[in-house]
């Protein structure tokens, strides 16, 4: 049975595959830092990060994401969820694949969990 984190995540990524972006932020901590692998920088703060994928939802169709081998652990109000990561979408008309390690990070903010650190770094194909 899926851990708490384990479960946010797979809505989180449920929720970008829809364009959800206000999702995301919602689940996000204010000083949220994720990975971008299109711009190939980090994003630091709920607003940027929503700015952001805003503008991205606006480029990016098709995006279907899943996620395996997970692992979670909870130390009080933190938390680390591991897993691998396998995206498809198409950016500005080409397709890609996305093969993943990815790690999220967790802090309980007024008792729910939101995204503190999100990375996700695509290897490239063997």
């Amino acid at each position: 049975m899926p851990g708490e984190l384990e479960t946010l995540t797979r809505k989180m990524f449920g929720a970008l595959d829809r364009n959800d972006v206000e999702a995301f932020i919602q689940n996000s901590a204010d000083d949220v830092q994720a990975v971008d692998e299109i711009s190939r920088r980090w994003l630091r703060g709920v607003r940027e990060a929503g700015d952001y994928l805003r503008n991205l939802v606006k480029q990016i169709q098709g995006v279907h994401s899943t996620i395996s081998n997970v692992r979670e652990v909870v130390w009080g109000d933190a938390g680390v969820l591991t897993c691998w990561l396998e995206q498809d979408y198409t950016y500005e008309g080409t397709k890609h694949h996305v093969s993943a390690p990815t790690t999220v990070v967790f802090r309980r903010d007024k008792g729910a969990w939101k995204f503190a650190v999100f990375e996700s770094i695509p290897l490239p194909d063997a």
